[in-house]
């Protein structure tokens, strides 16, 4: 460069300066160049902030022999078990990155356990129509024609135990399916038992505490007639049926409706353990229920349930006893809608069984909650658990994400991944969003004849009408069986008065139902 800088001064000027003006035009040209290169469409992003996710989804069913090892913002790491210190015998550096991300996670990687269903099993399917009779009464596009399938995620869970109960606990069952319907989340959720708990909505935390570890012992407290049976320990999860519990309404397209239970009966058949099975089984594998589905898709025996609807019109619900309680098949025959059919065990179970969150507010035009207290109740509840377990952004977590657009005014909070965009986050005039038909006018689905009070039901002899047509529905065996569950777990109160009030309880059901439960427990009714 010295050297070039010393022939260049003894050019004569004229030459320099032409010399130097080609400089500046080349390098202004070559600038130039550079910047046409920069210049994009600028309708087109620059960068895709989803080409992240999509390089991870990509990915997400790769052997670990095709992948290295990396920490979580990608860079590459040469060992997990790696971390930096002073010399071989010196202390911990905090620069070891891998180790502080390590030990972060680890006591961060459960979300809060479902205060109810905590521990349960989950997989993959269909439901299909299977009959008009769904058609015929409501104008939800997923019962349309027969052979319609939708997908289905299924969720099967115990009720009021922890995350780490065995699965042949003694205690009531969940069958919840999300249905992803082209119009939408359709979120089943059903008991194992026909009829709700309770009709006071305010009394829900007080019954599943009641189910729940008695504070002082921290031992378990039973007290549902129906559990004592050998119904209240079902062997596994693929032998029982599910009861909505709550009534709902079909709506058509010409706003006519009527009143529904949804039913779900097992294809496997009824099939329970008794006391002492359930005993072994808590031993042997106290995972048997999650371990049984699994294994049954796994060998192709996939599980299935029979969907059914109980139907009511509004008239001849005037007249009926009490829509809250089971309606009796002989009163309100089932009509067959459908089929639920498991067929694929999910990829990793944390994000699509203990992640899934459910909602019965969750329903596609034609079908609408009955004014059922406890139902109403539940509308709020069941989305509010999520809530608090995964984020008021749970539902764009892929295991409960609609197939069909959303578009709406949610935005921002913890863990957003999908913010809709530059679209305004109001209803914005200059950038209108459209609003779907109302397919129907409701107006008239409720006429109400009295003012706000308050309220708290009164029990009365209609709430021992089932416990008694029950008790008479069950075998020989089945009768003896309950006698001797109740034996067994109420024998262990201490409290005298807790064993007598059971056993009048059972007496008002039955005579010899209760005197037999009083011998066996050392009181005298």
């Amino acid at each position: 460069m010295w050297r070039a800088t010393i022939l260049l001064t003894q050019l004569p000027s004229i030459v320099r300066m032409y010399f130097f003006a080609s400089l500046l035009f080349s390098g202004a040209a070559i600038a130039l160049a550079h910047a046409e290169e920069a210049k994009r469409d600028a309708s087109q992003p620059y960068f895709n902030i989803y080409q992240g996710p999509n390089e991870q989804d990509s990915i997400i069913n790769d052997p670990s022999t095709q992948l290295d090892y990396t920490l979580s913002g990608g860079e590459a790491h040469p060992n997990p078990y790696m971390a930096d210190r002073l010399g071989t015998t010196g202390p911990l550096l905090i620069s070891s990155t891998n180790l502080i991300e390590s030990l972060a996670h680890f006591v961060r990687e459960r979300v809060p356990e479902r205060t109810v269903h905590a521990k349960g099993g989950g997989a993959h399917g269909w439901f299909e129509v299977t009959t008009p009779v769904g058609a015929n009464y409501s104008m939800a596009s997923v019962f349309s024609e027969v052979g319609k399938r939708t997908p289905v995620t299924a969720r099967l869970s115990t009720i009021a135990g922890n995350l780490g109960n065995a699965d042949t606990v003694r205690d009531l069952r969940g069958l919840a399916f999300k249905l992803r319907t082209e119009d939408g989340i359709l979120d089943w959720v059903f008991l194992n038992h026909p009829v709700f708990w309770l009709r006071d909505p305010a009394k829900f935390p007080h019954f599943i505490r009641s189910q729940k570890r008695n504070p002082q012992t921290n031992t378990v407290d039973y007290n549902v007639m129906r559990t004592m049976t050998d119904l209240g320990t079902p062997y596994g999860f693929r032998h029982m049926s599910g009861w909505s519990g709550n009534t709902f309404r079909a709506v058509k397209a010409d706003g006519s409706w009527v009143y529904i239970k949804t039913i779900a009966v097992t294809d496997q058949g009824i099939r329970n353990n008794t006391n002492d099975e359930a005993i072994v089984q808590a031993g042997v594998s106290p995972d048997f229920g999650v371990q049984d589905l699994y294994d049954s898709i796994a060998a192709g025996n996939y599980p299935s349930w029979t969907i059914y609807w109980q139907i009511m019109t509004p008239q001849q619900a005037e007249n009926y006893k009490c829509l809250m309680l089971e309606w009796l098949v002989e009163d309100v025959p089932y009509q067959e809608i459908g089929r639920i059919t498991l067929v694929q065990n999910p990829t990793n179970h944390f994000a699509e069984v203990e992640q899934i969150g459910f909602d019965p507010a969750n329903m596609p035009y034609g079908l609408e909650a009955s004014a059922d207290p406890t139902l109403q109740a539940r509308l709020f509840a069941y989305a509010d658990a999520q809530r608090y377990r995964t984020g008021v952004n749970g539902r764009q977590l892929p295991i409960n994400c609609p197939l069909n657009p959303v578009a709406n005014f949610l935005r921002d909070g913890a863990m957003n991944f999908n913010n809709q965009g530059n679209r305004p986050n109001f209803w914005s005039q200059q950038d209108l969003l459209g609003l779907a038909p109302r397919p129907y006018n409701d107006d008239n689905h409720t006429i109400w004849t009295g003012g706000a009070v308050k309220y708290l039901s009164v029990p009365s002899e209609i709430d021992f009408d089932q416990p008694r047509i029950f008790w008479n529905g069950l075998s020989e065996r089945d009768q003896n069986n309950l006698i001797s569950n109740v034996i067994w777990h109420l024998g262990q109160a201490s409290d005298m008065a807790i064993r007598t009030k059971q056993c009048q309880l059972f007496q008002h059901v039955n005579e010899t139902l209760g005197q037999a439960i009083a011998m066996g427990v050392n009181v005298t009714l």
